[in-house]
């Protein structure tokens, strides 16, 4: 018996580190996938530098006591996996979305990004989100136009008056 909860100790404490390294967490339900797509799934995660754990319910809940992830007490019913943002936060919602699309029988439930508590609807759309670069690339675009069309602008003018002399 003290062994075991030893072991349970280890777990909690490897659950809180990956908690608090973590950038965002998000729930899935896994039930229903085959040993090739949990594979699929899981090289997906790996190559995105996404962590992806099973862990026990009562197990998690202790580790997130208290701590920004606290608020996914509620949605750990029945069997879930975790996938922790490392380096990206928005990355693990991602690839749920684009995998459960082809794959039905794996389901958002909820999660956690940057401190904040997203129920599904809201995981969704964080997964629907450009990635950094798009909105990155979009914003110097708009930065841009303007700049462009100011100095094309001033080379008609120029030009214009150098026609007219």
């Amino acid at each position: 018996m003290s062994q075991n909860l030893e072991n349970k100790k280890i777990v909690v404490e490897e659950i809180k580190e990956k908690f608090s390294s973590a950038k965002s967490a998000v729930l899935v339900d896994y039930r229903g996938l085959t040993v090739e797509e949990s594979t699929e799934l899981r090289s997906k995660f790996r190559a995105a530098g996404v962590d992806y754990k099973v862990y026990k319910n009562n197990l998690v809940k202790l580790a997130i006591k208290d701590t920004a992830f606290e608020p996914l007490s509620q949605d750990l019913t029945g069997p879930n996996a975790i996938a922790f943002g490392i380096e990206d936060a928005v990355v693990p919602a991602k690839i749920v979305k684009e995998f459960a699309k082809a794959h039905k029988n794996l389901e958002l439930k909820s999660g956690v990004v940057d401190g904040s508590y997203c129920n599904l609807e809201q995981i969704i759309q964080i997964a629907d989100l450009p990635s950094k670069e798009v909105l990155i690339g979009r914003f110097l675009g708009s930065v841009k136009a303007p700049v462009s069309n100011f100095a094309y602008f001033l080379s008609n003018l120029i030009k214009e008056k150098e026609a007219q002399a």
